[in-house]
């Protein structure tokens, strides 16, 4: 039998977990794909319950941000400042889709791409 779950919810409450904290110390997409290597679990251990949470989530399966704050049932916001927390600790791997520079550029090429495949 599975035991009864409090009707108000989690008892602490989600600035608790980020020690009041709201903006993360980097922006990360919500796509943003993440992953942890067995040893930064280990490490993680001594990060703190959240954080060990959010590693073991990612270990040997690469989860986007969303995916992460999903599986571990916290707030996204909360999700979003410990993964960012983690990142800047070395406790996850961070692996972008584009790079931010150079941007213009590429989108500046595929919009000419677009062009010449429509006047075919």
């Amino acid at each position: 039998m599975e035991p009864r779950r409090d009707p108000r919810g989690a008892l602490v409450r989600p600035y608790a977990v980020t020690r009041g904290r709201t903006e993360p110390l980097q922006n990360i997409a919500l796509e943003a794909v993440l992953s942890c290597s067995a040893t930064q679990v280990a490490e993680a251990r001594f990060a703190g319950h959240d954080k060990y949470r959010i590693a073991s989530v990612c270990e040997g399966r690469a989860q986007s941000l969303a995916e992460i704050a999903a599986y571990t049932r916290m707030p996204l916001g909360v999700t979003r400042v410990l993964v960012a927390d983690l990142v800047a600790e070395g406790l996850l791997t961070l692996h972008t889709a584009a790079p931010a520079t150079g941007f213009a550029a590429r989108m500046n090429l595929l919009g000419r791409v677009l062009s010449g495949l429509r006047e075919l």
